[in-house]
Formats: C-alpha cells, sequence, structure tokens
C-alpha cells in the first residue's frame, strides 16, 4: 500500500477526446488490453468518423469544464469511410482560425491520426497531453470569454 498522498489542491486536467470508431477508439482500446498504462484523465468519446464531428462539440467540451480536447481518427488515405479525415482536417484549418479569433487557446486542442494498430501512440499522445495541460494549469481563460459574449 503506497503512503504518498496527493496534495488537495493538486490540479488533475479534464480531457475530452473524440475519436474515430474505426482507428483511434481501437488504438485506445489496444492500448488497454496490451495494459499500456495512460493517466485516467481522458474522457473518450467515440464517433463513427472525424469527418462527422461538429465542432461545436469542441466548443462545448470547453464549456462543460474540459482544460484540453483531442480530435484524433484514422490516418489519412486509411479512412473506414473513403475521405471523411481528409474532410475533417480541411474543416479544422477552418475552425482553428475560428477559435483563434474568438480567443481559445490553440495549445488546449490537438488533433491527430492514430490507427487501430498504434495503442502505444495513443498512450504517448494522452501522456502527453496531460502533461502539457497540467504545467498550463485550469482552463479558467475560457469561463472569461463566455462572460464577454
Amino acid at each position: 500500500m503506497s503512503t504518498e498522498t496527493k496534495a488537495p489542491d493538486a490540479f488533475e486536467p479534464k480531457i475530452v477526446a473524440f475519436v474515430c470508431n474505426w482507428c483511434t477508439y481501437l488504438g485506445a482500446d489496444l492500448a488497454g488490453t496490451n495494459r499500456l498504462e495512460y493517466p485516467a484523465n481522458v474522457r473518450i468519446i467515440r464517433l463513427p468518423c472525424t469527418g462527422r464531428i461538429d465542432f461545436n462539440l469542441i466548443v462545448k467540451a470547453f464549456e462543460i469544464g474540459a482544460d484540453a480536447v483531442l480530435v484524433s481518427g484514422c490516418h489519412p488515405g486509411d479512412c473506414h469511410y473513403t475521405a471523411g479525415n481528409f474532410h475533417a482536417r480541411r474543416r479544422w484549418k477552418l475552425f482553428r482560425e475560428l477559435l483563434d479569433t474568438v480567443g481559445v487557446d490553440l495549445n488546449r486542442v490537438y488533433f491527430s491520426w492514430i490507427s487501430a494498430a498504434e495503442g502505444a501512440k495513443f498512450q504517448s499522445l494522452v501522456t502527453e497531453i496531460v502533461e502539457k495541460t497540467k504545467a498550463m494549469g485550469p482552463y479558467q481563460e475560457y469561463k472569461s470569454i463566455v462572460a464577454e459574449s
């Protein structure tokens, strides 16, 4: 039994991950079945394809208290729906500019490609996002953006 205790005010970030059912979700599942440990801070929301993601979901995630958001799907050219990830990538470029314009911290939004065979990559990415988000602290600035509107 561990005698280490966390400080009561230790920040544990909330990460929301919108992932493709056919690739990244299976990569996360592979990480679990291979017993690759990664922080439990991530909440995975499985969607049919990154091309089907309504990017208002990212805004909603911050609205309900997420400290960072991950969008991840199949590698380009490997989409179950042929071109869904290309569609998502085009939409992301436009949406990124919109988020930047309204003042959302783009360092808290991640976009990646992870295949079903890349459980270790999923583990590594989630660990990296959690560490970076811990270093940045809670995302309080979003609340001030909403208050201004």
